[in-house]
């Protein structure tokens, strides 16, 4: 298995936001906007939906990665750190997943 973790991929999405768009992909859709960006998010968060219940564990694995990957450019376009969503992530541990979502608006 590789060491390779969300971490390192938004430091590398970070690194690639400063770069220029001719030489990076995350420049490039930086610059489209966010809601670019979201719609990109969008359209791999379905791909990756339909990998789930196809047979390819493969093409899951890969649609998962495009799904991160894009989440972490919509989180840099909208300033969010990934430490900040772990932090989130934190907080809802501390109850059950089903007290978490009940306590929410309309859960």
């Amino acid at each position: 298995m590789t060491t390779f973790t969300l971490k390192d991929l938004a430091a590398r999405v970070k690194e690639r936001a400063a770069a220029s768009p001719e030489t990076s992909y995350t420049r490039k859709l930086l610059d489209r906007g966010v809601g670019h960006c979201a719609k990109k998010l969008g359209e791999e968060a379905v791909e990756t939906a339909l990998a789930a219940v196809s047979d390819d564990r493969d093409h899951l694995i890969a649609e998962a990665a495009d799904l991160l990957y894009h989440l972490l450019v919509v989180l840099q376009a909208r300033g969010v750190r990934l430490a900040e969503v772990e932090a989130a992530l934190a907080a809802r541990t501390v109850q059950s997943g089903l007290d978490e979502k009940a306590s929410r608006k309309g859960g």
